[in-house]
């Protein structure tokens, strides 16, 4: 255990097994075609938050000697969830252009249909439609992904390093 060890390095292996879950839960919502209930969205944010307090604890435990600061920590979670995004974002190529190319299209039908069911004017609908269209190519819904997913990944890992934070001066006033 080398206190300087490499933060990429280290955390290599948690983005990794981060990106395995989330290939799995989405390959599990997709094979159960719950795709567009949005409950399972939050839930697997939820699941993302708590799995995410355990790799950046693993970090913190395995290679900074059990003290990590809240920079680091927060560091670690956002390392960890690049390796995630990048991961996902190439599934997400994959599932919409060899695993389910009739997806884009199913989603732009629900997008529609939500939008009608709120009451937004046809015109309106017709505009926003257009625009969905030319953003929902594979090609385009990847490299967005690892965008949104590292704006998510900043939010959760704010939160996990306040949790999983233990410097030297607080762990020893705790005792």
């Amino acid at each position: 255990m080398d206190q300087t060890v490499n933060p990429w390095k280290a955390n290599l292996t948690n983005g990794v097994i981060f990106a395995l879950i989330g290939i799995v839960y989405s390959l599990v919502i997709y094979f159960l075609d719950l795709s567009f209930n949005k409950v399972q969205g939050w839930i697997f944010m939820l699941v993302q938050i708590i799995i995410l307090f355990f790799l950046v604890k693993s970090y913190r435990d395995n290679y900074k000697y059990g003290i990590i600061t809240y920079g680091q920590a927060l560091g670690a979670g956002v390392i960890i969830f690049l390796y995630y995004a990048i991961i996902m974002a190439i599934f997400t190529y994959i599932l919409y252009t060899v695993i389910d190319p009739d997806l884009i299209d199913k989603q732009l039908a629900f997008t529609e249909e939500e939008m009608l069911k709120r009451g937004i004017p046809d015109e309106a609908v017709e505009a926003g439609m257009k625009v969905q269209t030319k953003m929902m190519k594979p090609a385009i819904m990847a490299p967005l992904s690892i965008f949104g997913s590292m704006i998510q990944g900043l939010i959760m890992s704010l939160i996990v390093a306040a949790f999983v934070r233990k410097e030297i001066g607080r762990a020893s006033c705790r005792e």
